[in-house]
């Protein structure tokens, strides 16, 4: 098993996350979500806020800065490439998921300590699909008005008064700051309280990908010492030869678990195995780091203009004669 897949979610949902919006945060959320192994689906409208920027200067690692169709683009082949259906539909509602559906609904309840107890959602779209999720995340800035029928209280939304009239909208301090809300399940990578930056949205959607992933872990039995997530690679040559040894691991996952961890043998042989996979399988071997490290300036070249890649090719090859003749 890669260090970017898990065990699958139960099966009586559609999908284990259904993203709300694919700008920025939504795509991010979903890469750190589909690449842990999350049955993921990215809704886009197609009116991401970003799509109003004329021109994106401070998005670090573009130094001339980039336009905004060509990183729209990046972002949605990133998420596709880390396992994401990326769909341009506009989501109408999501309400609770009825109790009763599959044969084990009591125990699919979900939502951690912050959430309460709903059993999944459904969520419908403008051109008529129907999807039933175990999560979903809202990354839209839209009103929010898709997510009313969530929470029995109307709490999601405030009011206020403008020039004689009230207005109610989405309140901007509903979910907490890992995205987790009241409503088990319903997470909020829209970074309202963080700053409307392209940047602070990608980095706010990292977070709560990281936390549905946490949660989802959290969910399959893994104990809290252990169920924090990291996605990074690491090179081969730094796992020292103590962090070689599967023993050690098994050593220091043993150290890590209360004696109330509530695992019976088989499931806790199970998991601690599976952990120590997964966190060997994060470190990479020179020779692969060199193969990714040439697949992905090719990903890159897919989306850069024809003549300026042809243009460089002719400097290139100019310059490497003009060295030649030198010689």
């Amino acid at each position: 098993m890669s260090a970017t897949e898990a065990p699958p979610e139960r099966t009586e949902f559609d999908r284990d996350v259904v993203i709300v919006g694919g700008g920025p945060a939504g795509c991010s959320t979903g890469v750190f979500t589909a690449r842990y192994g999350l049955d993921t689906v990215v809704f886009d409208r197609g009116r991401s806020s970003i799509q109003r920027c004329a021109f994106l200067e401070n998005y670090l690692g573009f130094p001339a800065g980039i336009d905004v169709e060509t990183l729209y683009d990046l972002m949605h082949d990133h998420a596709e490439k880390a396992g994401c259906e990326v769909v341009v539909d506009l989501v109408e509602s999501v309400e609770p998921l009825d109790a009763g559906i599959g044969d084990e609904a009591d125990e699919a309840e979900i939502g951690g300590e912050a959430g309460g107890d709903h059993r999944g959602f459904v969520v419908e779209t403008q051109e008529g699909r129907t999807v039933t999720a175990r999560r979903v995340v809202a990354a839209t800035r839209y009103d929010g008005e898709y997510m009313r029928g969530l929470d029995d209280e109307d709490a999601m939304f405030e009011t206020h008064e403008h020039d004689g009239e009230v207005r109610e909208h989405f309140d901007k301090t509903y979910a907490d700051e890992d995205g987790t809300t009241p409503v088990g399940g319903l997470y909020v990578a829209t970074p309202y309280e963080t700053g409307y930056q392209a940047s602070m949205a990608a980095g706010r959607g990292a977070r709560v990908g990281i936390t549905v992933v946490e949660d989802a872990r959290r969910e399959r039995g893994v104990p809290e010492a252990l169920a924090d997530h990291y996605d990074w690679m690491r090179r081969e040559r730094d796992l020292t030869e103590e962090w070689a040894d599967r023993d050690r691991w098994r050593e220091y996952i043993h150290d890590r678990l209360p004696d109330d961890h509530g695992l019976d043998e088989e499931r806790l042989v199970e998991m601690r195995e599976r952990e120590i996979d997964r966190r060997f399988e994060t470190y990479l071997t020179d020779d692969e780091v060199g193969q990714r490290t040439r697949r992905g300036h090719k990903r890159l070249l897919e989306h850069v203009d024809d003549d300026a890649i042809l243009a460089a090719a002719r400097r290139i090859e100019n310059e490497r004669s003009a060295s030649e003749a030198s010689d």
